[in-house]
């Protein structure tokens, strides 16, 4: 388990009571934050509130035909008059009910895909914002907490946008327009029941803020099962080597439990605040409707009037209960909204320059500096990974730095692709100091072979030009050729358009490390850095890597980090490195000739690989 999972894990207990509001540094509330991503659509949701307020009107229009068919049409004297007036009212009422059919499709239809299209936006939003965070923010941020955001919280997004929103404001028209209605022609009754409903609102307010805390606090709990998932499900074989299987499904299972037990609270109080609003507001129209039967009964309305009246009350009851489910949809996606919205408000250290400065070109290799550099990481601010640390590498030369664990091998890289920058110091490249430069220019110039060779869920082909993505299919195998890598993958079963697997499982470890550096060649960057490329492979994969990287590094500079000392020898210059400083320099020869700890490593290595052959 790595350290940030740790963080998160000890983090989650305050939260987990649901009852915290998120930290006062993110002031990103409610659902305000989706209307950047509604405003492209302006028009859409103006045609879309158009048909929606013909939609209520249409279904307010209902009770006065309702009305006109009780009193007009079953009063006629004459029979065949009034066969002839039913007609035309029950005409009168299909033609509302067809419009009302039209009006509701086409709000239906508009709504949903204004949903549709916002959520996807706002998907690629955070997406794109968080690919382009710096590593310091996936330090304090777990993947499976991204992937939650990106999923559960969007489609909660989406439920609101395309469906309860409009659900929400047609039924907001339409009971008011029954209320306004119901004062209209019932005035001192319904004056009776507005007094009535004002009671019924305050305690919602109350309840509607605790659905409000515990709705954010559910997706919370969401989110750290899907942290542990996604961090389990990445780490599989070494889980099953150590048959932890039980415990990772028994702390996956307390997560789930967790996020089971806030979503109950929440339910609760969610069906104690739509059971109050409707029963509270349907006593408070019963009411009015006793009044008007008694008003019937005394002859001052008419049957029709009762009639209408009774429909106008169905549907406000019928608005207050869809209100009541929409609010507590709306107070799950502010708290979907407001993670989301932390999302795209966290902003990288590491950014562009106002005023990018071009890289000279090159002939044969980038030229690298560092100058007094000084540097700690985010998360261990006490400890310098580099102090005062000045380290030079001239145009095509190939440079080796080793040292034990923790030295500050892996830092220089890390700066040098400016993953993050240095509290003190210059770091260059070309003479150009890596703070100047466009962030997408620098890392053209530089490729690297990691440690754990990436593979993505594509071809091989594809795996490839990942390096360069306009390569044509010659460009493509003529790297793999170079990296050694042609004779086995046209040995796959379709050849270079075999699929590799999630994360390269059907190739052996050097075969996914020859994929990487051919992606690398086909870069052709004149800055390579290679870090402990070789460590993880057998004795003849390592053969075949040394090979292919013997190739890549031909005509650039390179810098390497290994630990196994056989594969630096013949770097053009060694730097022997110990906590965060330079503590030697020199060719393999000179430095064991002079002992010290290169020397000391050397003995160590040598010593134990002859003992061993």
């Amino acid at each position: 388990m790595n350290s940030s999972t740790l963080r998160a894990a000890a983090a989650t207990p305050a939260a987990a009571d649901g009852a915290d509001a998120p930290p006062p540094a993110r002031r990103v509330r409610s659902l305000s934050g989706l209307l950047p991503f509604l405003r492209p659509y302006r028009g859409r949701i103006a045609l879309a509130l158009a048909f929606l307020l013909l939609a209520a009107a249409t279904t307010l229009v209902f009770p006065l035909a309702l009305k006109s068919l009780i009193d007009e049409g079953l009063v006629k004297a004459d029979p065949g008059e009034q066969l002839l007036a039913l007609r035309g009212h029950f005409l009168a009422l299909f033609g509302v009910g067809a419009a009302l059919g039209v009006f509701s499709a086409a709000r239906f239809y508009m709504v949903s895909w204004i949903g549709e299209r916002v959520t996807a936006d706002l998907r690629n939003a955070v997406y794109r914002h968080v690919v382009q965070q710096s590593p310091e923010f996936f330090e304090t941020t777990q993947t499976g907490e991204v992937l939650s955001r990106l999923t559960t919280d969007t489609t909660l997004v989406q439920t609101v946008v395309g469906s309860s929103l409009s659900m929400g404001l047609r039924n907001a028209v339409m009971g008011a327009g029954a209320l306004v209605m119901l004062v209209v022609t019932n005035p001192w009754v319904m004056t009776q029941v507005l007094g009535i409903l004002v009671l019924v609102v305050l305690p919602s307010l109350y309840f509607g803020r605790r659905v409000r805390k515990l709705s954010r606090a559910s997706q919370d709990r969401v989110a750290d099962s899907s942290a542990i998932a996604a961090e389990v499900l990445n780490a599989i074989p070494v889980v099953q080597s150590y048959t932890q299987e039980p415990r990772e499904a028994a702390r996956f299972d307390a997560a789930t439990e967790s996020a089971f037990d806030t979503a109950r609270r929440r339910t609760r109080v969610r069906a104690l605040l739509v059971g109050f609003m409707i029963t509270a507001t349907f006593g408070a129209l019963l009411w009015g409707l006793y009044q008007g039967t008694q008003a019937v009964m005394a002859g001052r309305i008419t049957a029709g009037h009762l009639g209408q009246t009774v429909v106008f009350v169905i549907i406000l009851v019928g608005s207050v209960a869809v209100l009541s489910e929409v609010y507590g949809d709306l107070l799950r996606a502010a708290g979907a909204t407001e993670r989301l919205m932390e999302l795209l408000a966290a902003r990288s250290p590491v950014a562009d320059p106002a005023q990018p400065q071009p890289l000279p070109a090159v002939q044969r290799g980038s030229a690298v500096r560092l100058a007094g550099v000084t540097f700690h990481y985010p998360s261990r601010p006490q400890h310098a990974a580099l102090a005062d640390f000045d380290f030079d590498v001239r145009p095509g030369e190939t440079v080796a730095l080793v040292g034990p664990s923790g030295a500050g091998k892996s830092t220089v890289l890390q700066l040098l692709l400016r993953f993050y920058d240095a509290q003190r110091g210059t770091v260059a490249i070309d003479g150009v100091p890596v703070q100047r430069v466009a962030l997408a220019e620098l890392r053209r110039r530089i490729g690297i072979v990691p440690q754990d060779s990436v593979i993505f869920s594509a071809d091989a082909m594809e795996n490839i030009r990942y390096g360069r993505p306009d390569a044509g299919d010659d460009e493509v195998v003529a790297a793999a050729k170079a990296a050694f890598a042609h004779d086995f993958v046209t040995a796959l079963p379709d050849g270079y358009r075999t699929f590799l697997g999630e994360r390269g499982v059907r190739l052996s470890g050097g075969q996914r490390q020859r994929i990487s550096i051919a992606r690398a060649i086909l870069k052709n960057p004149p800055l390579l850095l290679l870090d402990e490329a070789t460590s993880a492979l057998d004795a003849e994969s390592e053969r075949m890597v040394q090979a292919a990287l013997e190739a890549a590094m031909a005509d650039r500079t390179t810098i390497v980090i290994a630990h196994r000392l056989a594969t630096v020898q013949r770097a053009d210059r060694i730097v022997v490195m110990d906590g965060g400083r330079i503590v030697d320099t020199g060719t393999h020869a000179e430095l064991v000739e002079r002992g010290g700890l290169y020397a000391r490593l050397a003995a160590m290595q040598f010593g134990l690989e002859h003992g061993a052959g």
